[in-house]
């Protein structure tokens, strides 16, 4: 993959990409904190080879900051955090899943649109 000049792997460019925008990277070392924390959690399985997973990243980054103080929107690699994947099912990819007040909620599988990420989203502000 192209970013400017140089050859980046779509995981660096998904990693830079988070670093510059409202969109946190879960890990197993913050999940947790996430989950149980004030605000909604709003949590993006996703990994490098799925193609629906990286149209779905642009609308997931959009959610993050149309949502930016009022909700945690984040993205998880299936790939690195596989006791994440397997504590809450995701079988299929891109899946999306929110929580409150560090409980699961409701879910998104597949790729969707901001409007119905948003429809899934509003209740739980």
């Amino acid at each position: 993959m192209h970013v400017g000049r140089k050859n980046v792997s779509l995981q660096s460019y998904f990693n830079i990409k988070s670093e510059t925008t409202m969109e946190v990277v879960i890990t197993s070392e913050n999940f947790e904190e996430l989950k149980n924390g004030e605000l909604p959690l709003v949590v993006d399985f996703w990994a490098t080879w799925c193609g629906p997973c990286i149209k779905l990243g642009p609308v997931v980054e959009e959610l993050a900051e149309k949502y930016a103080g009022q909700a945690k929107i984040g993205k998880l690699n299936i790939d690195d955090e596989s006791d994440i994947v397997s504590e809450f099912r995701v079988r299929n990819i891109p899946t999306v899943l929110f929580f409150k007040d560090g409980e699961l909620k409701d879910r998104s599988v597949g790729l969707v649109k901001l409007s119905d990420l948003e429809a899934k989203l509003q209740p739980l502000l």
